[in-house]
């Protein structure tokens, strides 16, 4: 006996997991979709404001973020290696089970973030200056001497 099969149809609002361009991320975000999942892997998001939005399981592993804003964004779970985050705004935001290693989080600032397991740049010699930002909001900054072994 064969079971007939339906393959599900691809709708507007199913963003993963094909990868996106800057322009489709700017028109979701306009629209106010989820990015939760998608595959935005190595693309050039530099200056976007993604205040409050869902990206849980995001791929953003060589992504430019810098500038960017994320406050109160969730991220949980979402992937962040390597990626370009200088003079990114946290504040707020979910980053339980983050990665963030190899990435430059130079003049960051994590006010009020969550940041259970989070896995950041040159964590055992820095967690300290985090854990500040996530206290007083004051911007990180990497020693040049931590920031070469990103390299």
């Amino acid at each position: 006996m064969r079971i007939a099969t339906r393959r599900r149809r691809r709708t507007d609002d199913d963003l993963s997991p094909q990868s996106l361009s800057r322009k489709q991320v700017l028109d979701a975000l306009r629209k106010g979709r989820s990015l939760g999942g998608a595959d935005l892997r190595g693309t050039d998001l530099s200056g976007i404001s993604f205040d409050g939005i869902d990206l849980v399981g995001t791929k953003l592993a060589d992504a430019d973020l810098s500038g960017c804003s994320f406050r109160g964004a969730n991220l949980r779970g979402a992937s962040m290696w390597a990626a370009k985050l200088r003079n990114v705004n946290f504040d707020d935001a979910i980053l339980d089970l983050a990665d963030l290693d190899c990435a430059d989080i130079d003049r960051c600032t994590f006010h009020g973030a969550r940041i259970r397991k989070t896995i950041f740049p040159n964590q055992r010699q820095f967690i300290h200056v985090i854990e500040e930002s996530v206290r007083t909001g004051n911007p990180v900054s990497v020693p040049s001497d931590l920031a070469d072994l990103g390299d």
